[in-house]
C-alpha cells in the first residue's frame, strides 16, 4: 500500500508540475541516478586543478584589464596579443594579410603547420578598419544586443518569463567580459559574444538573423562550427528542412572559404617549419572546467567554487524543458566534451566561445535541483 501511495503521489505531482520543468516529470530512479552523477561531478570539480600550464603547475593567467590600466599596473602585454597587434598594424599600413602572416608567425616562433594554425583574417581586417575606438563602440552594441536578445527569448520561451530579470542579469555578467579592450584582438572573445547573440536570436521557424550572426562568428573563429552543426541537426530533428538546408549551406560555404584560406597560406609554408604540438591531449575534467572558468568572469572566484558552478550551469540548462533549454544543454555538454578531449592547457581561451551565455543556466539551478530531489524521493 505504501508503494502504491508513493506512486500515485508521484503521478499527481508530475501532472501538476509545469511542462517546462523537465526533472519534475522524471521517475525516481532516473532522478536518483542523475543526482548521484551531479554530486560526484561537483566534488570532482571542487578539487580539479584549473591552470593554463601544461604540467598542471600554477601559472599566471593574464589579467583582464583595459589597455591603459594594464600599462599603469605594470602588466606586460601577452605575447599572443602583441602578435595580433602587429598583424593589425601591418594591415592598417596597407599590407596584404597573406603576404606577411606566415613570415610573422615564424618570426614569433609560432607554428604554421598545419595551416589551421594561421588564423582567418576577418577580425584583423575589422579591427584595422574600425580602430580601437570603433571596436569599443562595436563591443558596447554587441553586449546590448545580446542582453536584449535574451530578454526577448526568455520572455517568449515556456518557463522563461519568471526567470527574465535574473537571466538577463546573468547574461550581462557573462557578456561584460566583451568590453575588455585589452583582449579586443582575441578571436574567441568576439566569436563567443556573436554565438551568444545568435543563440538568443534563434527561434524554430525564425532563424535568418541567427544564421547571419553565426556566419560572422564562424568567419572569425572556426571553433564556432559545432554550434552551427548543432542548430542544423536540431532543425533536421524538427523536420524543418528549409532551416536545416540553410545551416548545411553555411557549413559548405565555410568549408570552401577554409580551403581557400589554406590554399593562400600553403605557398608560404616551408618543409622545415615545425608542426604545431598535438591538440588532442585528453585533459579530462580540467580541460572543460579550466577553459570556461579561466576565460570568463568566474576566474575571480576561488577555483573550488568556480569549477562546481560550471557543472551547475549545465544542470540549470538541462532542467529547463524548452527549445532554448534543450539547445543549451546539447551545446554546453558538447563543447565540454570537446574541451576534455582537445586543446592544450594554454589554449584555455577557447572557452570564451561558449562561456558568455552559459551563465543563464544558473537562473534555473534552484528549480532543477529541487525538482530532481523531489522526483528522486518519488514525490512532487
Amino acid at each position: 500500500m505504501g508503494g502504491d501511495s508513493a506512486g500515485v503521489d508521484r503521478l499527481d505531482g508530475a501532472a501538476t508540475a509545469p511542462a517546462w520543468n523537465r526533472f519534475a516529470q522524471w521517475g525516481a530512479w532516473p532522478a536518483r541516478t542523475l543526482l548521484a552523477v551531479v554530486a560526484a561531478l561537483l566534488v570532482l570539480a571542487a578539487f580539479t586543478p584549473l591552470t593554463a600550464s601544461m604540467d598542471g603547475a600554477p601559472s599566471e593567467v593574464p589579467a583582464f584589464v583595459g589597455g591603459e590600466g594594464a600599462a599603469q599596473a605594470g602588466i606586460e602585454r601577452d605575447d599572443d596579443l602583441a602578435f595580433y597587434d602587429r598583424v593589425i598594424e601591418r594591415i592598417d599600413r596597407g599590407e596584404s594579410y597573406y603576404d606577411f602572416i606566415v613570415e610573422e608567425q615564424r618570426a614569433s616562433d609560432y607554428p604554421v603547420r598545419p595551416g589551421l594554425a594561421v588564423r582567418l583574417p576577418t577580425l584583423a581586417h575589422i579591427h584595422a578598419w574600425l580602430g580601437e575606438p570603433g571596436m569599443l563602440v562595436l563591443a558596447l552594441l554587441l553586449m546590448g544586443a545580446t542582453v536584449w536578445a535574451w530578454w526577448k527569448r526568455l520572455g517568449e520561451e515556456p518557463g522563461g518569463r519568471s526567470m527574465r530579470r535574473i537571466g538577463a542579469a546573468l547574461m550581462l555578467m557573462g557578456a561584460s567580459l566583451g568590453l575588455n579592450r585589452y583582449y579586443f584582438v582575441l578571436h574567441e572573445l568576439w566569436a563567443g559574444m556573436l554565438v551568444a547573440l545568435a543563440f538568443g536570436l534563434h527561434r524554430p521557424g525564425r532563424w535568418a538573423w541567427s544564421l547571419t550572426i553565426a556566419a560572422l562568428a564562424l568567419a572569425i573563429r572556426e571553433h564556432v562550427l559545432p554550434f552551427v552543426l548543432l542548430l542544423g541537426a536540431m532543425a533536421a530533428w524538427r523536420r524543418d528542412w528549409q532551416e536545416a538546408a540553410a545551416w548545411a549551406s553555411l557549413v559548405l560555404v565555410f568549408v570552401a572559404a577554409m580551403a581557400w584560406h589554406l590554399s593562400l597560406v600553403a605557398p608560404h609554408v616551408l618543409p622545415s617549419d615545425p608542426e604545431s604540438p598535438d591538440w588532442l591531449v585528453l585533459r579530462g575534467l580540467s580541460g572543460w572546467l579550466g577553459n570556461v572558468v579561466l576565460s570568463s568572469n568566474l576566474r575571480f572566484l576561488p577555483h573550488e567554487i568556480a569549477g562546481p558552478l560550471v557543472v551547475l550551469m549545465v544542470l540549470g540548462w538541462a532542467g529547463w524543458k524548452s527549445s532554448a533549454g534543450t539547445t543549451g544543454t546539447f551545446l554546453y555538454l558538447g563543447y565540454g566534451l570537446a574541451f576534455m578531449i582537445a586543446g592544450r592547457a594554454n589554449n584555455f581561451y577557447w572557452g570564451a566561445v561558449v562561456a558568455p551565455a552559459m551563465f543563464i543556466g544558473l537562473a534555473f539551478v534552484p528549480m532543477a535541483l529541487s525538482s530532481l530531489v523531489k522526483s528522486a524521493r518519488g514525490r512532487a
